[in-house]
């Protein structure tokens, strides 16, 4: 099946996986691969994950790890801007996404020539998040949370985490066809509102998501699925990244959002070998 997204007239095509290298510009992220939140760090890493074949970059400056509060848009532009208009002069042709709940932040990313928005509360955080998204006639990443990152992990409950998970989906993505939005990435939201259980319920379940007729993004990358299990840290977690993410390609994503491009580009490289 091919699956191309378009914005600012240029195209991607998602009918073969693609990698997300993820850029924090924040000082507070759950996992930082030890580089600075500062532009010109952000820029070398934004250049080596390039190289190493990322497709998109994302670009987020509110934390949303276990525990954290929401931030203002205007907190949040005084860290997001300065990186984005000096990864745009750089690399013009990236293709950039704009981690953010927030519909100011978004429009001004865009403006700025971002080509995604990526939003962890798919519009529940910013009452004008769907409506600024389709004016700005950009491909639109809606991800399932339960709760908010303050509250997600506080005894996170589910009577049937893939069937609630996918309805929630659905319903977003009826919204989102409501209020303009022509393309829609769906993001189950592995650690947002789960537990290991939960994560690994939803990704063994992956494939029903198909049923939605979205490209699907996993986003597994050294999170507390991995390490709680192997016992390790963020810093130790590569390796079960690594394996899940072959998982989540089996299971029909087809973006990986990782810290670490090169060796996800190798799993998708040997992934393909499998369909060949």
């Amino acid at each position: 099946m091919q699956i191309v997204l378009h914005s600012h007239s240029r195209t991607i095509d998602l009918s073969q996986p693609v990698v997300m290298g993820i850029l924090n510009a924040t000082p507070d992220s759950f996992y930082n691969k030890g580089q600075s939140s500062d532009v010109i760090s952000l820029l070398r890493n934004a250049e080596k994950m390039l190289k190493d074949g990322a497709s998109i970059l994302d670009i987020g400056a509110a934390s949303t790890k276990p525990g954290q509060e929401l931030i203002s848009s205007g907190e949040e532009l005084a860290r997001v801007m300065p990186v984005i208009d000096t990864i745009v002069k750089h690399f013009p042709d990236a293709w950039l996404s704009i981690d953010t709940y927030n519909a100011k932040v978004a429009e001004a990313a865009v403006e700025a020539g971002v080509s995604i928005i990526n939003d962890v509360s798919s519009g529940r955080f910013d009452q004008e998040m769907l409506l600024t998204t389709a004016r700005l006639k950009v491909p639109y990443i809606a991800m399932h949370m339960q709760g908010t990152p303050k509250t997600m992990q506080v005894s996170p409950e589910y009577n049937d985490v893939v069937k609630e998970v996918y309805n929630y989906l659905e319903g977003v993505c009826t919204e989102c066809k409501q209020a303009g939005i022509n393309e829609v990435i769906i993001d189950p939201g592995f650690g947002f509102g789960k537990t290991v259980e939960h994560n690994f319920s939803l990704l063994g379940s992956m494939l029903e998501f198909k049923k939605l007729g979205r490209p699907i993004l996993a986003g597994l990358s050294r999170k507390s699925m991995i390490c709680k299990p192997l016992k390790v840290n963020p810093d130790h977690a590569l390796n079960g990244t690594t394996a899940l993410n072959m998982v989540a390609l089996q299971q029909g994503a087809n973006i990986l959002r990782v810290h670490d491009v090169k060796e996800t580009m190798e799993v998708i490289t040997l992934f393909s070998y499998l369909n060949t």
